[in-house]
């Protein structure tokens, strides 16, 4: 199977970790089954149909085991002493092929590592540090070539709508599974920045407006020290940091408003990534109107990242009890 068809089966098991998901084996004869969190064993003797997702949890085929369709690890690991009747997939994950190991198909890694023992069979062979994913634009003028690594384009010199929406979708799917991971690690915090951003917009909004005309010029100042300068690069680092970490928290927001309109009790990760999924469409809609779609994007993105300011801020302010009032 070609790289890119692998990109495109890593983003379609992305997209499908949003669906919601029993923890039991499927019914259906090529069902699948997903894992959120936790760990995952296919005994001796048993037969899994159709793929399996495993996001930030454990999985273990045991020897005499049959997985027919492929595996995919998020943020993971994977023990297999059994067989996949196709390919195995580990994104930012361990995946480890003992000796009686049997991959029918490739075994891919895209930021993640392989243990593979003597003995463990991947007829596909290994495919490691994948390429980024590249598109097909027939019928371009002459002079153009014909494939473009979508990391080379920015999004100035898009070529194609075409290629814009794939950027987009690329980028929202990838934020709504980080969004899903950071949840799975910092849930508190996250709920906390996502209540300040609903109690506090108004505060929170100017804070990160304040924030956003203050701090580029004051990045500049310090930059052109030499003292300061690693300290103005620090900055600079965590300002996107915290900004991600805001648009997080709006999206923990959308996705309980969402999953309590349908009535269901979904996992905060699920809720989470989907919220995250619906905010970075949104953005995408909102930016189609000239101007004030824009306009409209950054007011967003600095009241989600005042939002965290607001939040740090308030809780340094909280004191510990005195001692006559923790008695």
């Amino acid at each position: 199977m070609k790289i890119a068809g692998k990109w495109l089966i890593v983003l379609s098991l992305l997209v499908a970790l949003f669906l919601p998901t029993n923890v039991a084996y499927a019914q259906g004869p090529s069902d699948g089954q997903v894992i959120f969190g936790g760990t995952f064993t296919l005994q001796s003797g048993d037969t899994l149909e159709g793929d399996l997702v495993i996001i930030g949890g454990a999985a273990t085929i045991e020897e005499g085991a049959l997985v027919t369709g492929s595996i995919a690890v998020v943020g993971g690991t994977l023990t297999v002493d059994g067989e996949i009747g196709e390919d195995v997939v580990v994104v930012g994950g361990l995946a480890a092929l003992n000796e009686t190991a049997v991959v029918h198909g490739q075994l891919v890694t895209v930021g993640g590592s392989v243990e593979r023992a003597e003995g463990a069979l991947v007829e596909g062979g290994v495919v490691s540090n994948v390429p980024g994913p590249t598109v097909n634009l027939p019928g371009l003028p002459g002079g153009v070539p014909q494939r473009f690594p979508l990391r080379a384009i920015g999004m100035a010199q898009v070529v194609s709508p075409w290629l814009k929406i794939f950027n987009d979708l690329l980028t929202t799917v990838g934020m709504a599974a980080l969004a899903m991971l950071v949840m799975l690690f910092l849930q508190p915090q996250v709920e906390r920045v996502a209540e300040t951003i609903v109690s506090q917009p108004l505060t929170a909004g100017g804070i990160g407006l304040l924030t956003g005309l203050v701090l580029p010029i004051l990045i500049v100042l310090m930059a052109v020290t030499i003292i300061l300068l690693p300290v103005a690069l620090l900055i600079a680092f965590i300002v996107p940091l915290v900004g991600v970490f805001g648009l997080i928290a709006l999206g923990h927001e959308i996705g309980k408003r969402f999953t309590a309109m349908l009535q269901r009790e979904w996992h905060p990760a699920l809720s989470t990534g989907l919220g995250t999924l619906f905010l970075f469409l949104a953005f995408t809609v909102i930016g189609l109107i000239p101007c004030a779609g824009t306009l409209a994007n950054i007011l967003i993105i600095l009241t989600a990242f005042g939002g965290v300011l607001v939040t740090l801020l308030a809780s340094r302010r909280v004191t510990p009890p005195s001692p006559g009032e923790a008695s």
